[in-house]
């Protein structure tokens, strides 16, 4: 091709595009809530007058109801179709989120989590399946990158808005924000979604689900312990039932000649495989800053809530600068060189903060989030994108429960390891700043493990989903 007659990129399909519109606006609902109530978590337990380890379990509550979800949303999408799965999943989410903020005592609010948690983990999974059997496998890069909003502006409005409402509103408008978002989602939902017929001939898979759903509980309870100490039976035994169960599954799978819950032959693929290791990393590594950079702001650095949530923004808007263009050039060279290249931004981004002082200039930092943000972004889409190359439209429900999974597994194993290392050196007598470095260097150390099977990746664009 000669210079100056370069193709232009093919622009997404509106109905697509519309489509995204309509999904994002839902998914965005989870995501804010999640952030807003870490960051308002201290509010709640003030007003609720409960001890820290009993009002961790409003976050708790949430997440293990939320790991059991998961595994039912590629049968449900098979059973009743994937329009009414997702408006079933924003109704569950609403409901919760009203009688969380009606809750009268903290057992209340930990119960009524459980129903925000479990519509929260239907959404996701869901939403992924819609778009990438509308999107038919082309141009995946570009609908990873439109469907991205959310998960960037979480991070940028959850802890301001948390600050805000913690110290300016009742507690129960934690979760009355969630109303109007949930509301403006159903209707969109209701009125825009294509209603597509169930697959039928699905039979759910009971075994599976009763071994993967409390298997998936189990390890993240297990995980969300392990602050007080990796070696404590709260932690080790719970870790270990998961593991036991999950080792079952797996047994069960393989061997079941219906379809399983999760079609675990998907990891057969090398492609598909070698994405699940770089979301599991990258939970680490994204999931566990998540825990590190507001507390190095209020602990290290002295900040409010509200004040740090703002310092958190330029890590947003660095994955928001190269959303667009990522998805385009992911779609033309591969995920490869757009993974590897991140996870270096990435590094660049991280070792600013594992070398700084209480008296590091705050540009200095505010730069290095812009470049962390910017190399996270570009990691996440691209290996989106490469976990769908080539997968068959019955496929594509295992493989966005499966990656939820792994998302969620590995965020939670990276918050883990992170907080003990955090209590270890300031048990230890570490200066604060000391400490915070140390489990910076770890967040690093995660991010270098995924290099190996980034280089699996291919380098070529997707190709049409088979079938």
């Amino acid at each position: 091709m000669t210079t100056g007659t370069r193709a232009a990129p093919e622009r997404l399909d509106p109905a697509l595009l519309k489509l995204a519109g309509i999904l994002v606006t839902g998914a965005l609902a989870p995501l804010l809530d999640s952030t807003i109530v870490n960051v308002a978590i201290g509010r709640l337990g003030r007003d609720l007058h409960a001890p820290v380890a009993e009002i961790q379990w409003t976050i708790t509550a949430y997440l293990l109801a939320l790991a059991m979800a998961i595994p039912l949303t590629g049968w449900a999408e098979g059973r009743f179709g994937a329009r009414r799965v997702w408006l079933l999943s924003l109704g569950l989410f609403l409901l919760g989120s009203v009688l969380c903020g009606l809750a009268w005592n903290v057992g209340s609010l930990i119960a009524f989590r459980v129903v925000q948690g479990a519509g929260g983990g239907l959404m996701m999974p869901v939403m992924q399946t819609l778009l990438m059997r509308a999107a038919g496998g082309r141009q995946i890069g570009r609908l990873m990158a439109a469907i991205s909003m959310p998960a960037l502006v979480g991070p940028i409005l959850g802890p301001v808005v948390g600050g805000l409402v913690a110290g300016h509103a009742g507690w129960r408008w934690i979760f009355y924000v969630n109303v109007p978002v949930c509301l403006a989602a159903l209707l969109l939902a209701w009125r825009g979604l294509p209603r597509t017929p169930p697959r039928g001939g699905t039979r759910p898979d009971v075994t599976g689900m009763l071994l993967l759903s409390p298997a998936l509980a189990l390890v993240i309870y297990g995980l969300s312990q392990a602050n007080r100490g990796f070696g404590r039976p709260s932690v080790l035994v719970p870790l270990g039932a998961g593991a036991l169960l999950l080792a079952a599954f797996t047994v069960h799978a393989l061997r079941t000649p219906s379809e399983p819950a999760i079609d675990l032959r998907l990891f057969r693929r090398r492609r598909f495989a070698a994405s699940a290791a770089l979301l599991f990393l990258s939970g680490l590594s994204l999931f566990g800053a998540m825990l590190l950079l507001p507390l190095y702001y209020q602990q290290v650095r002295g900040h409010s809530v509200v004040v740090a949530g703002l310092l958190l923004a330029p890590q947003g808007l660095g994955s928001l600068l190269v959303r667009t263009r990522l998805g385009a050039l992911t779609d033309r060279i591969g995920p490869r060189p757009i993974v590897l290249t991140g996870l270096a931004l990435t590094v660049l981004g991280t070792l600013a903060y594992a070398e700084a002082g209480p008296h590091t200039g705050e540009w200095l930092l505010g730069a290095s989030l812009v470049v962390r943000g910017a190399g996270l972004g570009g990691v996440t889409l691209a290996v989106m994108t490469a976990a769908y190359q080539g997968l068959g439209p019955d496929e594509i429900p295992h493989a966005s429960s499966a990656t939820r999974i792994i998302v969620q597994v590995g965020g939670s194993f990276g918050a883990a390891v992170l907080a003990v290392v955090l209590q270890h050196q300031t048990s230890g007598g570490a200066a604060p700043s000391t400490a915070y470095a140390h489990a910076f260097w770890w967040s690093l150390a995660f991010t270098a493990l995924a290099f190996p099977p980034a280089l699996l990746l291919g380098r070529t664009g997707p190709g049409p989903v088979s079938g």
